[in-house]
């Protein structure tokens, strides 16, 4: 067992059109290490100035009354769980189409993940959730997957039915809405990743938590920093999940720049869309009307998982970042055997991990680095 990411980043940048855009994003970093140079001198690189400062920042922008910033998304997710008490022998409903660290947090929670099958929007389908609840339920977790927002609407009536928490997975969907409202504002807590691929990121691992209620803030401040109200007096053993002051900073430099990343975003999607949408081959997902989607990832579907592979191949060869997210669902996977889950168990689930397609959707992707790439596209299904 080895770190294989240095050996991913070295291949992630030999391509032409990248999902990695740091360099481009930082170029005026020089402004944050000066930045830096004022956090040095006054010592503070542990939960200092800039973390109240992006915690306020965070609250003006989404318009929320309390927010804790954390180590990570993962940490957001699963301290959100520790603070509605969840333990061993709990269940938390959730999807099988997420990335592994929505798994991972409710399970180094103690509980049980119970998957709900997903829609062609590629979000957990709110009309099986209630199938699904039972007395061990203790928390939902639905996952705003690339950016859109899941149907809220009807997973807060069944939330509000059964008197169970919700976490909102909000990691990719920092500024999407739905009916005009937020993501990670519906629910109990809205969790998101700080990631350096996340459409808000810095040069590491962060995150941050929306909460509704004033007590479940006071537990979190707790909780994020091993439980301690001052130097002296422990309220109760937490965790150490602190966002670091270094890239506090980082954030701050970039929040002032987020609106018009996600303009840009929707800008790329939108000619995506418009040059797949009329390929046989392909599966473009609808857009609703209700609902602000921000593409985190911009996915689309091959019908047939020979083309889907074979395209990949090709756009690879051509010097394009085409990726998939992600394609053995959680349910599937070697850490997930204990549950005993099985093939067929999600079928739309695994109908979509057999089919999508990522493709570079960032800020600095050209118009017409998208019209060469639709051009790619479509020339390899007019030869297959």
């Amino acid at each position: 067992m080895k770190n294989f990411l240095p050996k991913q980043y070295k291949i992630d940048s030999s391509y032409e059109i990248k999902h990695n855009y740091l360099s481009e994003q930082f170029k005026d970093y020089k402004n944050i290490l000066r930045k830096f140079e004022k956090i040095i001198k006054n010592n503070d690189f542990t939960l200092g100035k800039e973390v109240d400062i992006f915690e306020n920042n965070i609250k003006k922008l989404l318009n929320q009354k309390y927010v804790v910033a954390v180590g990570s998304g993962t940490d957001a997710l699963m301290l959100s769980l520790k603070c509605l008490g969840i333990k061993e022998g709990d269940e938390v409903i959730t999807t099988p189409y997420t990335f592994y660290a929505t798994i991972g947090a409710i399970v180094t929670a103690g509980a049980k993940p119970i998957f709900v099958d997903i829609r062609d929007d590629y979000n957990i389908d709110p009309n099986k959730i209630e199938k699904k609840i039972t007395t061990k339920t203790k928390a939902i977790i639905p996952v705003h997957w690339s950016g859109k927002v899941c149907e809220m609407k009807k997973i807060l009536r069944i939330s509000k039915k059964y008197r169970i928490p919700l976490i909102e997975d909000a990691c990719h969907g920092i500024l999407a809405k739905y009916k005009n409202k937020y993501a990670g504002s519906f629910g109990d807590f809205g969790c998101f990743s700080l990631h350096p691929l996340k459409n808000l990121n810095v040069w590491g691992d962060g995150g941050f938590v929306v909460i509704k209620k004033k007590k479940y803030f006071n537990k979190m401040m707790l909780l994020r920093n091993h439980g301690l109200e001052g130097r002296n007096k422990n309220l109760l053993f937490g965790y150490n999940s602190r966002l670091d002051t270094l890239q506090a900073c980082v954030a701050n430099h970039l929040i002032k720049k987020i609106r018009f990343i996600t303009k840009m975003r929707i800008k790329n999607a939108n000619k995506f869309d418009e040059g797949l949408k009329d390929i046989n081959n392909i599966i473009v997902k609808n857009r609703s009307l209700d609902t602000k989607e921000v593409y985190h990832l911009y996915e689309f579907r091959v019908r047939k998982k020979k083309y889907r592979d074979k395209l990949v191949k090709h756009l690879i060869k051509n010097k394009i970042d085409a990726k998939i997210h992600y394609p053995i669902p959680m349910h599937l996977q070697p850490a997930a055997k204990n549950y005993k889950y099985k093939k067929g168990d999600f079928p739309k689930t695994e109908e979509i991990a057999k089919s999508t397609i990522s493709l570079p959707v960032h800020e600095f992707v050209k118009q017409k680095q998208i019209e060469k790439i639709t051009k790619i596209i479509k020339k390899f299904f007019n030869e297959n």
